[in-house]
């Protein structure tokens, strides 16, 4: 499976850009926006109202699914860019990835880690669709006061990169069932490719920037998933006393984010270019950490005696 190399892929294409950013920095512009959605087309495509009896099945799960997912890493996010001192620009690149909803890539981490995919699949959905007007918020009322935030426009560039190309989808799901096949078959390549394009073109475009930091950044995206993660499963697990296969689930969700959605809207509100650089580092992290999470995950112990999977 594709999604089984993706953090591979993307660890060897942001080398390559930092060595050879020419390789890379020709995808930009309009470029990066088109390539999100058609991401987004491709989730479309893979929904159906199926997936969403999850919500009837488990209402709990997916309330505390989401909460968590606004909550925890925006509020980290804030913190840790607060405790590091970072500048501007990366203080609001922080938050702002931190504020997007989970990664289109977490229902395959979810998969590999034995949790529940349905469950998964729901908390993606809603997240981002929560997010054409959670996440404006969110920036605007944590870096307005640092920063000069225009929530409406992240509003509608969020719009136009999630909602209408997740309707698209959905169209093309519902209407033709032929071309949503072979679109279905396709989108795990699709998201790949063009993540790992969007990622190792904004590393590229930052390359002297990032290399003559301090590393300040690396840490921050570092500590903000370890965060998501660690406190998504421990909140589930051990405080609302939620089985395990519940707890691993919201903690990929919580702990992986869209961080595509958040490189775009990086570049489309903000002046900086090393805003969208937090996002693009967040992607690489987070696939990297969720990738090991599953491998320890789906040979855990756990998975034998959790009685969701009626071990």
């Amino acid at each position: 499976m594709i999604y089984r190399l993706f953090p591979f892929i993307l660890l060897i294409a942001t080398v390559l850009a930092l060595i050879h950013p020419f390789l890379f920095t020709w995808f930009s512009g309009p470029l990066i926006p088109i390539g999100l959605g058609m991401i987004m087309i491709g989730m479309g495509m893979n929904l159906k109202m199926e997936d969403f009896r999850a919500v009837k099945e488990s209402p709990i799960s997916v309330v505390v699914g989401v909460v968590l997912q606004f909550s925890i890493m925006p509020s980290a996010g804030y913190i840790i860019a607060s405790l590091l001192d970072l500048p501007v620009a990366y203080f609001a690149g922080l938050v702002l990835v931190a504020s997007c909803p989970g990664g289109t890539a977490s229902n395959v981490i979810v998969y590999l880690a034995r949790g529940n995919l349905a469950l998964s699949v729901v908390l993606t959905s809603i997240s981002t669709f929560l997010a054409i007007g959670i996440t404006p918020s969110l920036v605007g009322f944590i870096v307005g006061s640092r920063l000069e935030v225009n929530p409406w426009g992240l509003f509608f560039s969020t719009l136009q990169v999630v909602l209408i190309p997740i309707i698209l989808g959905l169209t093309i799901n519902r209407y033709f069932a032929r071309v949503a096949k072979v679109g279905r078959s396709l989108s795990g390549y699709i998201s790949v490719l063009f993540i790992t394009l969007i990622v190792a073109s904004i590393i590229g475009s930052g390359r002297d920037i990032i290399l003559a930091g301090d590393g300040k950044i690396f840490a921050a995206v570092i500590g903000l998933h370890a965060t998501g993660f660690l406190l998504g499963y421990g909140i589930v697990r051990w405080i609302l006393k939620r089985g395990g296969e519940e707890a691993r689930t919201i903690s990929i969700e919580v702990g992986m984010q869209n961080s595509g959605l958040g490189a775009v809207l990086a570049r489309s509100n903000f002046v900086a270019p090393e805003t969208a650089i937090p996002s693009a580092i967040s992607s690489l992290v987070h696939s990297l950490f969720g990738s090991f999470l599953a491998g320890i995950w789906r040979n855990s112990k756990e998975n034998s005696v959790d009685p969701e999977r009626g071990g």
